[in-house]
Formats: C-alpha cells, structure tokens, sequence
C-alpha cells in the first residue's frame, strides 16, 4: 500500500509509492559501476542469444515445416535450465559463510517454494509463448518475427504501470511510441501474398497469432520480474529451479495431451531432432537463464530493448545465410528503432518520489502509522545524502 509523508514546511503530502520488497530497495539504493557493468553484459549477452534464436528455428526447419514437435524442444530446454539451477545451487551452497542461511535443507526449500508460488503463473505462460515462437516462424522471416516481439514493450510497459505502479515520464512513452513506429515502416509489404495457413488467409492468420504473442509474453516478463524481485533475498538459482520445475511440468503436460490427440507414436520426444535443434535448446536455455538475471536485478523494458537491438544481428544473419534481403524499411524501421532506445534510456525515472519533495527512505514503513509523519527541513541536505536511491536519479542505465 502507498503511504504520504507531510512536509513541515508546507505540510504538502508527498506520495510514496509501495516498494516491490525491502531488500530489492536496498539494492537498488546505489547506482554503482558494478551494476552498469553488469547491465552492459547483460544486453550485450542477450544480443548474441536472441539474435540466435530465430535463426536455429529457420534453420531447424525441413522444407518449411518442423520434423519435430516444438514442445519437445520447450521441455528440454526446461529440463537443461533445471540442471544448470542444480549445478549452480550446489556451488552457491559449498561457497556460503559461517552464519549464512541455508539452501540445501528442506525446511529452506520448503518455505522458499510457498514464498516463489507466484511463478508457476509466467511459467505456464512462458510454455505458451515458447510454442507460438515456432508458430510465428510459419508466418515470417527471422528477422522479422524478432521485430514484431518488440511490439512487447509497449504492453509490458501498460502492465508494469498497472501491476508493479512504476511511472515512466512523458519522453519514454513518447519513445515507446516512436518504437511502434519503426515496427510498422518495418513490416510493411513483409507478408507474402497469396498463401494461406490453417483455413485462413496469411495476413488474418499471422496477425491473429502476434496478438498472442505479444501479449502472453508480456505478461510473463511483468510477473516473473514481480515474482523474483519480491522475494529478493531468496538464492536467483533456486527461485530458478521453481520457475524452469513448473516450466517442464507444463510443457510436459502438452506433451501428454499432443500423444492422446495424435497418438502414442507423437509421444518420442527426440524423434525429428537435428544439430540445429540441439543448438537450438542450448540457446533457448542460456537465453532463458540470462533473462532470470535481467528480470531480477535490471528491468523489464531493459530487457526488451537488448532484443530489439538483436533485431540487427538477426537481419544480416539472415541476409548472410538465408539468402534473405534487408530492405530499406528494414534499416530505416532498425534506426528509428535505436534512436527511440537511447531516448528512453536517457530519461530514466524511479519509482520513488524525487529528492527535490523532501523524501526520506524510512517514510514507507512509518506510512502505515495512523499519526502525521513530519519531515524536517532543515536536515534536508544530510538527509538527502543519506537517504537518496542512486547517485543520479535521471543517469541512465546503459552509458550514454
């Protein structure tokens, strides 16, 4: 719940908005150089893996369609993720300090796995959406498909102001507005004309599907990120386990249902693989592993906007390999693009209110007392210095 703190001054109430969780704010209390450089990684990471990734479905497929079932990739994709989370908790665990919490006893694994229910919900979203990537491979080029995600951005950008009240200023909507404009100059004339899928014509059929694939990943991003960061102190590779256990349970259970549809034979589930296949479950599982990462100790959009910068490694993969063109709508759709990402990312806002309306950290928590809460002036200098989130409220995330 939000609470107000009351200036002595001018006795005007100050909102404060409600905190995600009290140890990711105290994370996020300082913007150090440590925290760029991991952001950096992180995005240049993402770059590579989901530049990728479109590019091992295309070449997964055997005269336009998929020898394989997709969900068979998804499930082993969970199931590489599970182990890693293994490998890694087991590390995490030998490495722990005198007097450190636990993370191999039940009881810990017990209470982590009530506190982490939440993410059963992007799990099971996370299981539709890995599906319908292979659908969207049907309908589009590769490159063109890692534009239309970027459509996510806009509706994740709705959800995180509905779900998790993060405020975004004018520029930003502004700038994500300008992104939707690159998408479109982008996609024009990118459907091919005369063909048809599933009873309905391409361009009904591969918009109906976008519909989807916009919106069920956007709602994965929004509460995975509002899962991990709630409980920030439980271990990232343990709250992985959860996510990437719930994931294969999923996928498995579409396993199931696929072989009672289509029969027993449809049940094998490394029947039609290949050595793209294989590169690309690794991919999908590395890919999957960094997002956790990016969910929990960066952002959503920040996310969002790495992939749309792979949109360029994707296009002259695909050029390169595939024989594919990169038209002009392509490169101006791609510069109008990045020119909106470094407008958004240059106006970073937080979602605690400004220094300059006299706030100070411990207001949420004395929020909840019925009593004014008064807020001396005259300390203001010393509690600014102490009490403000970051060295710069507007310094970027990316350096710029």
């Amino acid at each position: 719940m939000n609470g107000e703190v009351e200036c002595s001054v001018c006795h005007a109430k100050v909102p404060v908005p409600a905190a995600v969780s009290k140890a990711y704010d105290s994370h996020r209390s300082t913007v150090s150089s440590r925290q760029r450089a991991l952001n950096v990684l992180l995005v240049s990471g993402d770059c590579v893996l989901a530049g990728l990734q479109p590019i091992l479905v295309y070449m997964s497929k055997v005269d336009g369609k998929f020898k394989f079932s997709p969900i068979s990739v998804n499930f082993l994709t969970e199931i590489t993720k599970i182990i890693f989370a293994i490998i890694m908790l087991f590390i995490q665990a030998r490495r722990l300090k005198v007097g450190d919490k636990p993370l191999l006893t039940v009881s810990t694994f017990m209470q982590a796995a009530r506190n982490n229910a939440l993410l059963a919900v992007p799990a099971f979203l996370y299981a539709i959406n890995n599906y319908l990537k292979f659908i969207m491979q049907l309908y589009f080029n590769p490159a063109s498909v890692k534009m239309l995600s970027n459509l996510k951005v806009l509706v994740i950008a709705v959800l995180l102001k509905i779900i998790m009240r993060r405020r975004f200023s004018t520029i930003q909507w502004e700038a994500l507005a300008l992104l939707l404009i690159g998408i479109s100059v982008n996609q024009l004339k990118s459907l091919p004309e005369g063909s048809s899928a599933l009873g309905l014509p391409v361009a009904a059929g591969a918009y109906l599907y976008t519909l989807f694939f916009v919106t069920v990943p956007a709602l994965a991003s929004v509460y995975n990120e509002k899962a991990l960061k709630s409980q920030f102190d439980t271990s990232i590779y343990l709250q992985n386990l959860f996510l990437y256990g719930y994931g294969a349970i999923f996928n498995f259970l579409g396993l199931v249902i696929t072989a009672i549809i289509q029969g027993p034979g449809s049940f094998n589930i490394l029947e039609g693989h290949s050595k793209a296949t294989m590169f690309l479950i690794c991919n999908n599982a590395a890919q999957g592993i960094l997002s956790s990462f990016f969910f929990k100790y960066a952002d959503t959009i920040l996310k969002k906007y790495s992939s749309t910068i792979a949109t360029i490694f994707t296009g002259v993969a695909s050029a390169v390999l595939f024989g594919h063109t990169l038209t002009i709508n392509f490169v101006l759709g791609i510069s109008i693009v990045i020119i909106s990402m470094h407008q958004y990312l240059s106006n970073q806002i937080k979602d605690e209110v400004p220094s300059s309306k006299i706030e100070m950290a411990e207001a949420h928590d004395q929020s909840r007392v019925k009593e004014p809460i008064y807020v001396n002036v005259s300390d203001s200098v010393a509690s600014e210095a102490k009490h403000r989130h970051g060295s710069d409220e507007r310094q970027p995330l990316l350096p710029v």
